[in-house]
């Protein structure tokens, strides 16, 4: 295969696997899971990722929640099977009333415009082949957008996401697909003036599958794009570079 004809090849991969990602999510929420390939001992990975949440349910019929969040990754690797996962940046907070009668936030929708959000968590390898990966991992984001004021009362939102993943990947050389199982809880927490009201998503759409690929440019550089689904609404797309 020629080099024209790999990259035309890689590219379509690229386009294929971002819409399977977010055909994916569109039935799922919770934080990215970062794939399975972890950075070497004692080096260190920087990335730029994007993350979108659409539409994760609240808890006894309270609406719904959705986020964008846009952060700069750094992972680290303790070990050659550990990894620290850092993230900083910002993100918004967008919450829906439900469609039936029972008021959420007296029937307002409420957009919190972008501000500060990061996170941080580790993944274990618990499996290494030359082919085949397995990875356990932990991840947490908080976002904390602007305050708004709907009438004359301040609104205050806080996003709280928490999530345990298990995954597994095999690698083709030019592409590495990966899927497992998570395990996410994504609170939504809301003051009114003082009042402060705290509402965790559906602990029934906890549960959730994740379907996702990484893409090598080089030995040091690769995109990384998933979807999550059967709990929440996300996708998230990377670019990250080993230093």
């Amino acid at each position: 295969m020629g080099k024209g004809e790999f990259a035309v090849k890689r590219l379509l991969v690229i386009v294929w696997g971002l819409g399977i990602s977010w055909w994916l999510a569109a039935p799922c929420a919770a934080a990215p899971v970062y794939g399975t390939r972890l950075p070497e001992k004692r080096h260190l990975v920087v990335g730029g990722q994007t993350h979108a949440v659409r539409n994760r349910d609240l808890e006894d019929a309270r609406g719904e929640m959705s986020s964008l969040q846009h952060f700069l990754l750094l992972s680290f690797g303790i070990t050659d099977w550990l990894s620290l996962d850092l993230k900083g940046g910002a993100g918004d907070i967008e919450q829906d009333p439900p469609g039936g009668s029972l008021p959420a936030d007296n029937g307002n929708k409420i957009e919190y415009p972008a501000f500060v959000g990061g996170g941080y968590g580790f993944r274990v390898r618990l499996y290494n082949d030359e082919r085949v990966k397995a990875v356990f991992g932990f991840q947490h984001i908080s976002i904390h957008p602007y305050s708004v004021f709907i009438g004359n009362t301040k609104n205050k939102a806080v996003l709280d996401d928490w999530q345990f993943s298990l995954l597994g990947s095999y690698d083709l050389k030019w592409l590495t697909p990966y899927a497992g199982a998570k395990w996410s809880r994504m609170d939504y927490l809301h003051w009114e003036e003082d009042f402060r009201k705290r509402k965790q998503s559906d602990l029934d759409k906890s549960a959730g599958l994740v379907v996702g690929m990484d893409i090598p440019f080089g030995r040091r550089m690769w995109l990384n794009a998933e979807g999550q689904f059967l709990d929440s609404q996300a996708v998230a797309v990377s670019v990250n570079y080993q230093f």
